[in-house]
């Protein structure tokens, strides 16, 4: 068993309960986690044998493409579009991040961590 990680992916998307959010969008950053066999692709050198991250990029991608009220929703969707995609998932953990978000004073970032 090992882990996968790919961090600090950015988008802009249009998430957020707001009309201003939905229309002008935010800067989002999401951290994945994927437990899961690497020990035959450590051996074989073989891509096909491994979780092949750039599509786990790509599925992250779609889904913070779909506009969405909630970070648990995005955070959700994301999880199980990884594992209708991927066999071999031990435990996956996602973390939406909503940087400077409309709150009424300065703040970073605010962010949903799901696993599953």
């Amino acid at each position: 068993m090992g882990i996968i990680r790919i961090e600090n992916m950015e988008f802009h998307a249009y998430h957020g309960c707001y009309r201003e959010e939905r229309m002008t969008g935010n800067r989002f950053l999401v951290d994945l986690e994927i437990s899961t066999g690497l020990g035959e692709a450590a051996v074989t050198d073989k891509l096909a044998d491994t979780l092949n991250y750039q599509l786990a990029y790509e599925k992250v991608k779609e889904q913070m493409e779909m506009t969405g009220n909630l970070l648990e929703n995005v955070a959700g969707r994301i999880l199980e579009s990884l594992y209708s995609s991927f066999t071999g998932i031990a435990k996956a953990t996602v973390k939406v991040s909503k940087m400077n978000p409309p709150m009424g004073g300065q703040i970073g970032r605010v962010s949903v961590t799901m696993s599953r």
